[in-house]
């Protein structure tokens, strides 16, 4: 889904961009707030985020402070002159002690963890299926998560009203924005497309008025598979 970013004035607009390709994506490993390196391939996806940023002109360039994060968000630094700003708030949803098992062993082991693994599949999972007061042991629930990701961003709104802002972080992160922007129930399953390194792009003319300008946008890439949050 793609569009036109709107033009400078009294709006904030959010370019929110997810992390290259790590290791453990590829190894299909729960991360979290635990970190694994950037693969070959999501080096040049940064990359590639950075050319296509050359031309749109931005005031601001936030980062999760994980690495993987960090790891992309720095072309785009070397290539526009912004500094990077770190904020814990855009990490991603902490995982405590699933936090490196694949997502095959994390639903043995946590049943309630994800609705896409266990006896029933996304496809077919209900709001019934979703405890989103369920957290593994260390780790963080979904309303918790979701509260922290909502709140971010409108703080970073209200903030930095009409400014123009690079946002670097995490699929779990864009998949709250998503529901977020949207009025999605946290407790809902919701086939939500996000891609490593895609551009998303989403703006806020005041409290709840959001719109949603490009979303899983991969025309930079070679090529993109995309990641279903439910």
């Amino acid at each position: 889904m793609t569009g036109s970013p709107p033009s400078r004035g009294r709006r904030t607009l959010f370019i929110v961009i997810r992390h290259g390709e790590t290791e453990w994506n590829v190894a299909n490993r729960v991360q979290g707030h635990g970190d694994s390196k950037l693969t070959a391939a999501g080096r040049a996806q940064a990359l590639a985020l950075a050319r296509r940023l050359a031309d749109e002109p931005f005031d601001l360039l936030v980062s999760s402070d994980l690495g993987r994060a960090l790891e992309t968000a720095q072309p785009l630094a070397e290539a526009s002159g912004h500094a990077i700003r770190r904020d814990a708030r855009l990490r991603e949803r902490s995982f405590g002690a699933g936090e490196g098992l694949s997502y095959d062993e994390i639903g043995k082991r946590f049943p309630g963890a994800f609705p896409r693994v266990g006896t029933a599949s996304a496809s077919e999972s209900s709001e019934a299926d979703i405890d989103p007061d369920y957290a593994i042991p260390g780790g963080e629930s979904r309303r918790r998560f979701h509260e922290r990701v909502a709140a971010a961003f409108e703080a970073m709104a209200a903030e930095h009203s009409g400014a123009r802002i690079v946002v670097v972080t995490h699929g779990g992160v864009l998949g709250a924005l998503y529901r977020h922007v949207h009025g999605i129930p946290v407790a809902a399953a919701q086939r939500i497309p996000i891609a490593n390194a895609s551009y998303n792009a989403v703006s806020r003319d005041g409290p709840g008025a959001w719109i949603v300008h490009a979303w899983a946008d991969i025309a930079h890439l070679p090529d993109g598979a995309a990641f279903d949050d439910t």
